[in-house]
């Protein structure tokens, strides 16, 4: 048994075994590292830089929106060896999220189903915390609308929300793709998402001509459930808008590939990620790859070297992890890197 997995096995039992009491509680320790954090940072730490978007990352596994909302543990997730970060997803208002329970582990599929809601402090409240952090990576934040506004008020929503962050990431993250916010999923339609765009854009270049910069990059966060042909809709209006890149995918309302002892979760409401998003997730990073020349960040099903490899492979620039860190630990994000950097041919 290896060392991760002892401590993978005591973190699965804070709060009684509650999963989302552990996740806070994980962070929150992560978050008072501190002194610490140096020795961490020498063992995990690879360097493997790549170039997307205009930015450069010290290595391409990033961690996904999800892990920390509200950027509790900013200073630990580089330690850890993530060569960039991305926080929230925030809405412009502060919201409690969805009632609980909302975090299932489903162990034997390596998988997990949230329906958390964009539980968060508030897009202001995150502006406040991120104008003391230093960057030591480049830093995405996932934008998303709060649940009380009505959706034909969502530009506004997300407009507020890009005004209160923009001085301090370095990407955002157009989240129109998560299944725990009603109505959020019909902003990746082609009328919606247009005008959501074009007004996310326009403001973006507004706030940066007022810094005398360049723009920073937007990306649009999708859903695996999508269509070849819906996902082709949504890539034309990206082009169209002058979106950066595209990050594919978020989590998934099917439930196939669950493992017998897990088949008792499977109707529980909310997203899927893990190991049963493995070959979808991909499918839609390839098709992506193929029908756009817009960079992808790879995102889904992501527990070993091997699945990063083919996503690689079928064109993603970067990959992000999240629920194959909770299974697989730190030491994941340190070999996707190493062998990243070891890989013949890189692309980048």
């Amino acid at each position: 048994m290896g060392v991760y997995e002892l401590i993978r096995r005591g973190l699965f039992r804070f709060g009684g075994g509650d999963a989302e009491v552990a996740h806070h509680r994980t962070t929150a320790i992560l978050a008072k590292a501190g002194p610490l954090l140096a020795p961490v940072r020498r063992y995990f730490s690879v360097d493997a830089p790549v170039e997307a978007f205009g930015l450069r990352f010290p290595n391409p596994v990033g961690l996904a929106a999800g892990m920390d909302k509200d950027g509790i543990a900013l200073n630990a997730w580089p330690a850890l060896g993530f060569g960039f970060v991305e926080v929230g997803t925030v809405t412009a208002r502060p919201q409690p999220g969805n009632p609980k329970p909302r975090l299932f582990r489903l162990v034997g599929s390596e998988a997990v189903i949230n329906r958390m809601g964009f539980n968060n402090a508030g897009a202001e409240a995150l502006a406040a915390r991120l104008a003391t952090h230093r960057r030591t990576v480049p830093l995405g934040i996932s934008l998303g609308k709060s649940k009380v506004v009505p959706v034909e008020e969502a530009v506004e929503d997300y407009r507020t929300s890009l005004r209160a962050l923009y001085p301090y990431g370095d990407y955002f993250a157009i989240n129109v793709s998560s299944p725990n916010t009603p109505g959020l999923r019909g902003l990746q339609d082609r009328k919606a998402l247009s005008e959501l765009l074009a007004e996310l854009s326009l403001e973006s270049r507004a706030m940066a001509e007022k810094d005398r910069g360049r723009p920073r990059p937007l990306l649009v966060k999708i859903a695996p459930d999508l269509s070849d042909d819906a996902v082709g809709e949504v890539l034309e209006v990206c082009e169209e808008h002058g979106i950066s890149g595209i990050i594919a995918t978020n989590t998934t309302l099917s439930r196939d590939g669950l493992a017998p002892g897990d088949q008792h979760l499977a109707a529980e409401a909310g997203g899927l990620s893990g190991r049963p998003l493995t070959q979808r997730a991909l499918e839609v990073v390839s098709f992506v790859h193929k029908h756009t020349s817009l960079p992808v960040i790879g995102v889904g099903g992501i527990l070993d070297v091997a699945d990063a490899a083919r996503m690689f492979d079928a064109g993603a620039s970067l990959v992000q992890i999240y629920t194959g860190f909770i299974y697989r630990g730190p030491g994941l994000v340190r070999r996707i890197s190493r062998h990243r950097r070891d890989s013949p041919g890189r692309r980048d």
